[in-house]
């Protein structure tokens, strides 16, 4: 065996169990959904070839429909909201504009360290008849029969979830933001405090640009998280009331698990996978545009 050959074959040897863990992991079970998704199943009996009529009826629901809308939300809220205050205060933390820095910067960070489930127990005490914000709204309005009904409208139900999602991913992005801000070469910022920049004008010429890249990837965590958010969701309100908060893996685990339609829930399993990957190449595509008008 020639040494080309040996040391290809040595490559294949350290890649190939990565491969196979990847592919039983990763490519059966998307691959097995897949094709499940066409299909009519309870979990006992043969599958039954239905076609697209799984998808068919995904599309019609209203309920599906207001799930996405739900998804959409938390999307937009993670890629607008999480990541620019994210970084804004990794900035804040790399400039030292704010005093007891590593203080403020375990505060922000703390509460990914909290189990959903505990979060959303704290934040379902919070929003209660007898919470802190019905209590600061009495105090406030001079209602003291003040009652918080924003669970029970359809459109609004889901802006406390969103405002806890916000208050609970912060601090990762900006631990991200702060550890890639510390690569930078301290010398390029002070030559341009030398010139009389401010730090407006050192954010927007030298500290985004070269920080493109990084927002690109932590935005393809936000959205793929996004999509398949569940747990703190399900713990704080399980979907309800009347769906009004249900998210497209809540609808997707009641119809396999609860209502034991295995096929229907593959089929919505991969409109999720198609989802992310769509809303991810046209963040790509953004962001490559963004790194050329840098560059």
């Amino acid at each position: 065996m020639t040494y080309a050959r040996q040391k290809h074959l040595s490559y294949w040897i350290f890649i190939l169990p990565g491969l196979l863990l990847f592919a039983s992991v990763i490519l059966f079970p998307v691959a097995f959904s897949f094709s499940l998704s066409f299909t009519k199943w309870n979990g006992y009996n043969l599958p039954a070839w239905v076609g697209l009529e799984n998808y068919g009826k995904i599309i019609e629901d209203p309920v599906f429909l207001h799930s996405l809308r739900n998804n959409l939300l938390i999307v937009a809220i993670s890629v607008f909201g999480q990541i620019p205050l994210g970084f804004l205060l990794a900035f804040l933390l790399h400039r030292k504009l704010v005093r007891y820095g590593s203080s403020f910067q375990t505060m922000i960070f703390l509460p990914i360290t909290i189990s959903p489930v505990v979060v959303a127990l704290l934040w379902n005490q919070i929003f209660s008849s007898s919470g802190i914000v019905v209590a600061v709204i009495r105090m406030l309005t001079g209602e003291s029969q003040y009652v918080m009904k924003i669970f029970e409208d359809k459109q609004l139900a889901v802006i406390p979830i969103l405002l806890v999602l916000l208050w609970m991913h912060t601090g990762t992005y900006m631990i991200i933001y702060y550890a890639n801000l510390q690569k930078m070469t301290p010398s390029v910022l002070e030559a341009a405090q030398i010139d009389g920049a401010s730090e407006g004008q050192m954010f927007r010429s030298i500290i985004l640009p070269s920080m493109i890249g990084t927002i690109a990837t932590t935005a393809i965590f936000a959205i793929s998280g996004s999509l398949k958010a569940f747990d703190l969701i399900y713990a704080m309100t399980g979907g309800g009331p009347a769906h009004f908060t249900e998210v497209i893996a809540i609808y997707m685990y009641v119809n396999t698990f609860k209502y034991y339609k295995y096929g229907f829930g593959s089929a919505v399993s991969i409109i999720i996978v198609l989802l992310a990957v769509g809303l991810i190449l046209l963040l790509q595509y953004f962001s490559r545009k963004l790194e050329r008008k840098f560059d």
